[in-house]
């Protein structure tokens, strides 16, 4: 039987971007869309297929503008609706789609909705929210989703004389998703937005929107329903339109989101990338198997999307205490560098000590494996943090273009940016920047856009069977995809230590390969042993193999 055609997100490589971070285009010190509409060339020309924005809504952004009022406008500080529909249309022309943020699991408490609960018991609007007169419930399993800074599921609000749920700050009350007025309006955002152009959304807090609240009317008989009415109204009005799920729950019951394929259609995840550091952290290939052999098999159309850094936290709630010390010890020893008590706050270079070869290696990991790969804007280039930050924003830097006034990021004058530059040490943006690294053959930008170009051109990575395979050394992580003959090999020293190793193929019988990086082509892999530099990587393609 022929493979099945894959769909088009099940291909895409998604690149993540905080609009007010990315380029300045009207010169107030604040990324925006104008600014994002001019760096679309180099976003093609780095072979981005999908961009993802971070929300950029009306907001009075006292949580990086997850904190909605308004679903339906421009927050103007990053322009206006006219400049976001240029973007989209300048994407498009440049072969890029773009999803966004769909936040629904709460609001601002500024939002008009919210505003007229608390002042009227008797408006429709009470029971968009969680309320409760007496002291309220505690749903089991419930806590906050900041343990630490927000000690409290429920608010006293004195204007209504009752408290709301958030899960969140309390700042950000919580939708009643059980509501089915709540739910008609998630989907008039949809279709607003989906008639602009945009090809899907990144479903924010995907398990809180359908979760226990405590209180029997809050709580969604068919929790999953929910989803799925979202995800069949984004075919009806866009086919082939993707829900992509921030669904940070053990891999057991992560798989529901995904349903027969009528809910989510993409989950990050946020499993693989703690046992992708476990493993960077002890230089051992078994961590990562290890991830790798807890997640669910996908429903056909459907994925995970890999990445090693989101714009959140590295989040190790979820992994065995012996894995969270372990990462912790190796790349987060500092306080300053860990949030919440269970995640990093750190960026992909600075983690790996700017080592080239390490960080190559780590995207050459997320650029062969089954899914989609995601990259957060600046990782290319090998981008910095800024410690002194509060919270996430430590990683939410300012993108580094070149070595001039404010890393080409703004022609404001410093004081005015929304958010301090890298300006010294070894991430400085006189130090990396775009610029300089476009100009150099052999610079980590150049290395990403060749992995991005072999991952595009080897239609084995999306119609492939994913095989596991084996080293020798415990050192070397060994996989590969087969397909009507073909093997695609792919081979990781995550040691700093020149190894000679045996690959155990399963029972296949490789005849000859041709090294898909340096573009060589060898009669067998010798005996079949195969000798590996420090950190490095090597990817292989057989035509045509003996079983």
């Amino acid at each position: 039987m022929p493979n099945r055609s894959s769909s088009w997100y099940e291909e895409a490589v998604i690149y993540s971007i905080d609009v007010e971070k990315f380029a300045d285009g009207n010169g107030d010190g604040i990324g925006d869309f104008i600014g994002l509409a001019e760096k679309l060339s180099y976003l093609s020309e780095l072979g981005i297929t999908c961009i993802w924005l971070l929300p950029f809504y009306g907001s009075p952004d006292r949580d990086n503008g997850y904190d909605v009022s308004d679903f339906y406008s421009v927050n103007p500080k990053v322009g206006t609706l006219d400049d976001f529909l240029t973007f989209l249309h300048s994407a498009g022309e440049h072969g890029i789609r773009v999803i966004i943020d769909l936040v629904v699991n709460h609001t601002s408490d500024q939002h008009p909705w919210f505003q007229a609960a608390r002042r009227d018991d008797m408006t429709r609007y009470r029971n968009y929210y969680v309320w409760s007169a007496d002291p309220p419930p505690v749903a089991s399993g419930a806590k906050s989703i900041f343990p630490g800074e927000v000690n409290s599921l429920w608010t006293y609000d004195e204007v209504a004389r009752a408290y709301y749920f958030h899960s969140f700050y309390e700042f950000q009350p919580e939708l009643n998703a059980a509501n089915p007025q709540v739910r008609e309006e998630i989907l008039r955002i949809v279709d607003y937005w989906i008639a602009f152009g945009v090809s899907g959304f990144r479903l924010d807090a995907a398990p809180l929107i359908i979760a226990d609240k405590g209180l029997e009317h809050a709580n969604p008989r068919d929790p999953h329903g929910i989803l799925r009415q979202i995800g069949g109204y984004l075919q009806s009005r866009r086919p082939g339109g993707v829900l992509l799920g921030e669904v940070n729950l053990p891999p057991e019951a992560s798989d529901a989101f995904f349903g027969e394929g009528d809910q989510l259609q993409l989950l990050l995840n946020f499993m693989l990338a703690c046992y992708l550091f476990a493993g960077f952290a002890g230089e051992d290939a078994a961590s990562i198997n290890q991830g790798l052999s807890l997640l669910p098999e996908p429903p056909p159309g459907c994925g995970w999307v890999n990445f090693l850094r989101n714009l959140d936290e590295l989040d190790f709630s979820r992994v065995p205490e012996d894995l969270k010390k372990k990462v912790f010890e190796v790349f987060a020893p500092k306080e300053e560098m860990r949030v919440f008590g269970r995640g990093i706050r750190r960026r992909v270079a600075p983690m790996l000590q700017g080592d080239q070869r390490r960080i190559e290696l780590a995207f050459s990991i997320i650029f062969s494996l089954s899914g989609p790969p995601l990259i957060v804007y600046g990782d290319e280039i090998g981008i910095g943090e800024d410690l002194s930050q509060a919270g996430r924003n430590t990683v939410r830097v300012p993108m580094q273009w070149s070595a001039e006034k404010n890393a080409g990021f703004s022609g404001a004058s410093t004081g005015k940016l929304c958010q301090p530059l890298v300006a010294d040490g070894p991430f400085s943006y006189k130090k990396v920047n775009v610029a300089d690294q476009s100009a150099d053959s052999n610079s980590l930008l150049n290395r990403i856009k060749r992995f991005i170009s072999l991952r595009r051109n080897q239609p084995i990575f999306t119609k492939g069977r994913l095989v596991r395979l084996s080293a020798e050394d415990p050192a070397v992580l060994v996989h590969g995809f087969e397909d009507a003959g073909s093997l695609l090999l792919l081979v990781h020293n995550l040691s700093d230590r020149q190894i000679k190793t045996e690959i155990n193929f399963g029972g296949m019988q490789p005849k000859g390969f041709r090294d898909l990086i340096e573009d060589i082509e060898y009669e067998g892999l010798k005996e079949p042993r195969l000798e590996l530099q420090p950190y490095s990587y090597r990817w292989f393609i057989s035509e045509g193999n003996g079983t």
